[in-house]
């Protein structure tokens, strides 16, 4: 029974020790503004504690995962430092430092807030309080210094500083650069405004530049006789930021170092952290000070959780003793770009998806148009025919039958009573005695078209070559009436070498119809696909007032003659 009663005893000796030594404290809320593809470093202290022999163990947000120590790791863990090289968007977060000895545990948690940084630009999504950014003052009259923060562990090697004042280099003789000082001759009123020192910073055998912002003032002498803090930030603005995001804004104090006056911020004259002590969604955070040689420079920030439609508008006023400024939330104006873009965008597809319905349907919609649409009366041209057709005679006896049934019988089948326009076939039209070229001239005055029907034998006996009838209809289509043709291939025609330099001009500016169909009664329909070409072709068609209804599929025919013979006129058509 006395060993087990020793190690009883032991153990509830120790527990004590090792609940203890577990337990960790949160000791501080540091709030960092880091400008993205900079590198930056904390140092991780907590006096008197860091001044024993402690283990310091950085974490990373929202997870107990340690920060490597890999010095070779963008961000790594150096002695009590955390390193970043540099920042990115993505690292913005609360990373977690633990201190720990033998009897205490402390937490100190860091926020870093990324952000881009132009400082020698503007941009509207600059916030407006730079974390790297110094107040310093010159005495005016005086030789004075100004200081490069740039804090770093001493794994890294800070060489090659230059200094700059409103975005250019300082050379004049007045200035001298000293370490990571800059001394400035008989210091004048023109010397105050914006500095800023940038090194090259070595760390790993990789080469990195740093910046750091100073905001210098010239006076005789730092007037606090009046013991009023005086609040540089907020200064009564605004502050655009989306719905529903996190916000995090410093208030910035500068206040005599023996003044004891209150730094809160309040909305509707009440604590923050009491109008919200419910839900929490906004906060106080906590107080940093930076001692000046005859000031103090208080920073207390307040945190917007998450953001909602009742804050905008509201005053979140900082206070300092008698001084007070607010911060108004405003919704961000919509950038109009993007909306032009978009609407630019989406009228383009518009666009481009009716050209590309209008090519594949063309056709039909054309077709449909005049047939919905239709246009009364007679057109005052002049024209009588509204084709003049031109065919091949074939010496072979199949292909010279295609032809003639094709010319003499399914063209005016279809063009002239189903669709009601007027041909002219010459064979068939003229009248006895006319000698050719009086015909073909005086009536190819008449037409509005010209149908012009090959065949692969049109090579072997050249048409119009030696054919006075068709060398004249095409001079005069061509030449003189600019007429609109109409080329139309009975079989597939491969080379057009050997065809006259009229027929290849016609074929290249107008294309060409193949005959796809057969002799039968289905090819002899005006709603096939070759015939809606020939009538997408040919002029659109006229009607007498009240002839026949658009609705109707087929109307009735009128016959009256014409120069002494039966021509089927003023018939009803499709379009």
């Amino acid at each position: 029974m006395g060993v087990p009663c020793l190690l009883f005893c032991g153990v509830s000796l120790a527990l004590p020790l090792f609940v203890r030594a577990v337990e960790c404290k949160d000791s501080s809320v540091k709030n960092e503004i880091i400008s993205v593809d900079h590198p930056f470093a904390f140092n991780c202290t907590y006096p008197p504690l860091t001044s024993e022999q402690v283990n310091i163990t950085w974490y990373k947000p929202s997870s107990k995962i340690p920060v490597s120590r890999n010095t070779q790791s963008r961000i790594h863990q150096d002695e009590s430092w955390i390193l970043f090289l540099p920042m990115t968007w993505a690292d913005a977060g609360i990373y977690q430092c633990v201190i720990k000895n033998i009897n205490s545990c402390h937490r100190i948690h860091v926020n870093l807030t990324a952000f881009r940084k132009y400082w020698c630009g503007t941009s509207r999504n600059v916030l407006p309080n730079l974390s790297d950014e110094y107040l310093q003052t010159l005495h005016f009259g005086k030789d004075d210094s100004l200081m490069c923060h740039l804090n770093f562990p001493k794994s890294c090697v800070l060489d090659l500083i230059k200094w700059y004042k409103d975005c250019k280099e300082i050379k004049e003789e007045r200035f001298n650069t000293v370490g990571m000082k800059l001394f400035v001759k008989n210091v004048s009123a023109e010397d105050r405004g914006k500095y800023a020192c940038q090194a090259r910073l070595t760390h790993g055998g990789k080469e990195h530049t740093v910046l750091n912002s100073i905001s210098v003032d010239v006076t005789e002498k730092i007037e606090y006789g009046d013991r009023i803090p005086k609040i540089t930030y907020p200064r009564n603005n605004s502050i655009e930021v989306e719905l529903g995001s996190t916000l995090i804004v410093d208030c910035n104090i500068t206040d005599v170092r023996e003044n004891t006056n209150l730094r809160c911020w309040k909305v509707n004259n009440t604590l923050v952290d009491l109008y919200y002590r419910e839900s929490k969604r906004i906060r106080e955070g906590y107080e940093s000070c930076v001692p000046f040689e005859q000031y103090n420079r208080y920073t207390v920030n307040i945190t917007f959780l998450q953001v909602k439609m009742e804050d905008y508008g509201r005053h979140f006023v900082c206070h300092a003793g008698v001084s007070a400024a607010y911060i108004v939330l405003k919704l961000p104006v919509p950038d109009s770009r993007a909306y032009l873009i978009g609407g630019f965008i989406a009228l383009t597809g518009v666009a481009v998806s009716v050209m590309c319905i209008y090519n594949v349907f063309k056709i039909d919609i054309v077709l449909w148009y005049r047939s919905t649409f239709r246009s009364t009366g007679a057109i005052d041209d002049g024209k009588l025919y509204d084709a003049y057709v031109l065919y091949p005679k074939p010496q072979s006896g199949s292909q010279r039958q295609e032809v003639d049934m094709m010319v003499l019988k399914i063209l005016p089948e279809v063009l002239e009573r189903q669709c009601g326009y007027k041909l002219f076939i010459f064979g068939r039209d003229e009248l006895p005695g006319q000698a050719v070229a009086s015909v073909i001239d005086e009536n190819i005055k008449l037409c509005r078209r010209l149908i012009i029907i090959i065949v692969p034998e049109s090579l072997s006996f050249g048409l119009l070559k030696n054919m006075s009838e068709e060398q004249i209809t095409v001079y005069n289509a061509l030449i003189q009436d600019g007429m609109k043709v109409i080329l139309i291939e009975l079989e597939k025609i491969k080379d057009y070498t050997d065809m006259p330099e009229s027929i290849k001009y016609i074929r290249q500016k107008h294309g060409a119809i193949r005959w796809s169909g057969d002799f039968t009664e289905e090819s002899q329909s005006a709603k096939t696909k070759f015939w809606k070409k020939v009538r997408f072709h040919m002029p659109p068609t006229r009607y007498p007032p009240s002839f026949c209804s658009p609705a109707a599929d087929a109307c009735p025919v009128t016959i009256q003659c014409i120069r002494g013979r039966s021509t089927r006129g003023s018939l009803p058509r499709d379009g």
